[in-house]
């Protein structure tokens, strides 16, 4: 949306875009429908659960929109680890570990992940059961299959949820999740179901949704086939040496704690990182001013599950308050709200100043990160490719949050 367009103006705009859009969409909806209900009776679903089950299949052009709906915010690990490790959420965890203990003591013995993971996981995905999604799979699944998109990959898990649905003897109008498909206590998409949720609670069934015994022993097993290391942590929070080298970080660069420890990084608390042929990398979320972590296989394996290091932390972490150990030593620096136009100037400046970064998308990528530490080395500055208020002042983009509040402190 241009920037002069008045704002009623541009909501009255895209509103009639979007209900054009949906009244067009719905003409080749049901030949659409049609179509994927014959792929799934190809593919083994009986005929008659086909038929019952995409004659109740309906268009929701809400998410269509939230597919291609950008955040105006970018998301800054400070804003979003303190909105995920909260006090509740370690205290809750704590609670269901209790009233799961024989249940996960098995489980931990049988695919080597330990109980407190899989609850923080199961805590970070639906707050325990909480809040497993509002909106039908099914409608959500044949909306985005029948999308130009990415519609051969959600065809794909449409089918997979109906042949779930008639396997496992589920309830249609039950089966609610995320606006993308995502299901039940652990937010499994449907093709994550099929090959790793199993029966945790011996009544026959896999239900993500009903049975919390189902989702943990799910969990469990997928984190297992994932390739979870048995007897090794996520990682840990660690003391860097003032003269640490930021270009030294990320997973290529990769070393065993060993070397690690040789070069200076020591535990959170200040004691020897240790001696081990273990592969680990440093990970620094919020630049030089805040927490650095070390990783290792078992965090890139929380990665598969969600495919972000912000997300991988805030399960490490979670998981350890979970059973009993502190939470980050060093304090999270305060950071504006920075907002995709942010950090598009920032890329714009970037490239006028011979740092390419790539086309300006307002998103902090490799390329954008990548150019942050030239620019920082050139300006010498602490090359840790973090878009701090340090960067963003010495190349001239003042964040809008920070200019709403000196304008503020103007008119007082």
């Amino acid at each position: 949306m241009s920037k002069w367009m008045p704002r009623k103006l541009g909501f009255s705009i895209l509103s009639l875009l979007t209900a054009t859009s949906s009244a067009y969409a719905n003409t080749d909806f049901e030949q659409c429908k049609t179509q994927l209900s014959q792929q799934a009776v190809e593919q083994g679903v009986k005929e008659e659960t086909a038929k019952a089950v995409f004659a109740n299949i309906q268009y929701q052009p809400r998410v269509i929109s939230l597919d291609r709906s950008q955040p105006e915010f970018v998301q800054t690990f400070p804003g979003y680890y303190s909105k995920r490790v909260t006090a509740w959420r370690i205290g809750k965890g704590r609670e269901m570990y209790a009233k799961h203990k024989e249940l996960l003591s098995s489980l931990s013995h049988k695919y080597g992940v330990p109980a407190h993971y899989l609850v923080a996981f199961w805590g970070l995905e639906t707050n325990f059961g909480g809040y497993k999604g509002k909106m039908n799979v099914l409608n959500s699944l044949a909306t985005l299959a029948c999308d130009e998109r990415r519609s051969s990959y959600f065809s794909k898990e449409l089918v997979t949820a109906v042949k779930l649905l008639e396997r496992e003897s589920l309830d249609q109008t039950k089966m609610v999740g995320s606006w993308a498909g995502a299901m039940g206590h652990t937010q499994f998409m449907p093709s994550a179901y099929m090959n790793y949720a199993i029966d945790g609670d011996g009544d026959g069934q896999i239900n993500l949704w009903d049975s919390e015994e189902d989702a943990l022993a799910s969990a469990a097993n997928f984190l297992s086939q994932l390739g979870w290391q048995p007897g090794f942590r996520w990682g840990r929070e660690i003391q860097l040496p003032d003269n640490f080298d930021y270009r030294e970080t990320g997973y290529k660069n990769r070393r065993s704690i060993t070397e690690w420890n040789e070069s200076g990084i020591k535990k959170a608390d200040g004691s020897a990182l240790g001696n081990s042929d273990e592969k680990g990398y440093v990970v620094v979320p919020a630049g030089h001013n805040g927490p650095a972590f070390i990783a290792y296989h078992n965090f890139r394996i929380i990665m598969r599950w969600n495919n972000s290091e912000f997300y991988a932390i805030a399960v490490g972490k979670l998981a350890d308050q979970i059973a009993g150990e502190a939470g980050i030593d060093k304090a999270l620096p305060e950071l504006p709200a920075y907002t995709r136009d942010d950090i598009l100037k920032l890329q714009t400046a970037l490239n006028a100043s011979g740092y390419d970064v790539g086309k300006p998308d307002g998103i902090i990528g490799p390329a954008t990160r990548a150019g942050i530490r030239e620019y920082q080395l050139a300006s010498n500055l602490i090359a840790d490719g973090f878009p701090g208020l340090d960067v963003m002042k010495a190349i001239g983009v003042l964040p809008d949050e920070l200019k709403e509040s000196d304008g503020n402190k103007e008119s007082e």
